[in-house]
């Protein structure tokens, strides 16, 4: 029997997905391997086995999908439980290497089963390949996920289109942008489109993140363009707030949420930017100003374009790096490019948590040049010197103060 190579993808899809996949099978193709595509991530290594489950990945297919959005292997965010890892899968098809491809959570699975099947004695390597819009997991400096540098020229396509509507009309955008724990995509896309308030998870470092600090900081924003005469613009807020925001915090918003099992709320049934616009329009019409403002969600539509040149060559230089590695004896580890575009291995067992095992977040450094520079020279608040002029809007400016909204 062949030996094969497994390919799985979990998690939420990015663009370049397929081009991993097919780069992997054309250098395994090309070397005498069987390369075998899971549908459902993890899933179907660890029930019983469904011809529907899996493919044999061939040089037509790799050949035909390479520059495709989207994922042609079906994904899923099924997270296995350690006593559901079996080596039967493995066994039976002579796999030598799981490929997986994913963000943290489908890394730190990756990284316990790797455990599992070296306790089992079991020859498997396994290379994971980070895949994440949201540029959050711990790669060397300077080096992105793939996948993010496609939905970041997206996400600033969609909002300078905004951007030219809020200036055609009159009004204010309130986007909401994907990224779970970590503000990369929603800071790039309101650095890229000159956004007049970006708010991300990162800036609540000195204080506890809430919905009045929100709406305070995006009021602070409009009432400083006012002063500058400027009657519109665009505030991105990165969904990754809703994960500093305790669920008692939530529930008492005002807004309606439906709730999973646990009595928690379920944010992914609803829109984020209709949620802070809402809650924007609730403390103007408090403030008695009449400014309009609209809600927009960049999410879903950013995950399965087509990938930009960038993320073609980078993902075909991790697809290639996955032979390399395998060949080299490695395992345990994700495949990444350093600063000089060499392959090098990330070990995950030195990116995870001690606690939890699970491999921890890249999270936005504020000080870095371009950061720092961009919220203190290009984001629109209020600071001191405003309060006389902005005493026509608000009785209380220094309540709306960016700086002492944040503590900094």
């Amino acid at each position: 029997m062949k030996e094969s190579v497994v390919i799985l993808c979990a998690g939420g899809p990015a663009p370049g997905i397929n081009t991993v996949v097919a780069t992997v099978a054309k250098k395994f193709l090309n070397n005498g391997y069987e390369v075998i595509g899971l549908h459902g991530g993890y899933g179907p290594l660890f029930k019983e086995e469904q011809k529907s489950d899996f493919l044999r990945v061939d040089i037509r297919m790799a050949d035909r999908i390479h520059s495709r959005g989207g994922s042609a292997l079906r994904m899923s965010r099924y997270k296995p439980k350690d006593e559901e890892f079996k080596t039967e899968f493995f066994i039976k098809h002579n796999v030598k290497l799981l490929v997986t491809v994913g963000g943290d959570d489908t890394a730190s699975s990756a990284n316990r089963l790797s455990k599992f099947l070296a306790a089992n004695k079991l020859d498997v390597a396994n290379i994971h390949v980070p895949k994440t819009i949201d540029n959050d997991l711990p790669l060397p400096d300077g080096i992105p996920t793939f996948g993010y540098q496609t939905a970041k020229e997206e996400g600033t396509r969609i909002t300078l289109t905004v951007s030219e509507d809020a200036r055609t009309t009159g009004v204010w955008f309130v986007v909401s942008a994907m990224g779970r724990e970590a503000g990369h995509l929603a800071f790039g896309i309101g650095m890229a489109s000159h956004a007049a308030m970006v708010i991300v998870p990162e800036m609540f470092n000195k204080v506890e993140c809430s919905f009045d600090r929100i709406v305070r900081l995006m009021i602070s924003s409009i009432i400083k363009r006012q002063i500058l005469g400027l009657d519109h613009g665009v505030i991105i807020v990165s969904e990754g707030v809703f994960h500093n925001l305790g669920d008692a915090e939530i529930r008492e918003s005002g807004i309606q949420f439906t709730f999973d099992e646990h009595g928690h709320p379920e944010l992914g049934t609803i829109s984020k930017g209709q949620v802070f616009n809402q809650l924007l329009q609730k403390r103007l019409k408090t403030l008695g100003l009449k400014i309009k403002s609209r809600p927009e969600d960049l999410g879903y539509e950013l995950r399965c374009v087509r990938p930009m040149g960038y993320d073609l060559t980078y993902c075909t230089s991790l697809g290639t790096g996955v032979f390399k590695l395998f060949k080299e004896g490695k395992t345990g580890c994700m495949v990444t490019l350093d600063k000089n575009e060499m392959i090098v291995p990330l070990y995950l067992k030195d990116v995870e948590d001690p606690i939890t095992g699970k491999v921890k977040p890249r999270l936005l450094n504020l000080e870095r040049d371009r950061v720092y520079n961009t919220l203190n020279g290009i984001m629109h608040y209020l600071t001191p010197s405003d309060y006389e002029a902005a005493h026509k809007w608000l009785p209380n400016p220094e309540e709306y103060d960016f700086a002492r909204i944040l503590d900094w």
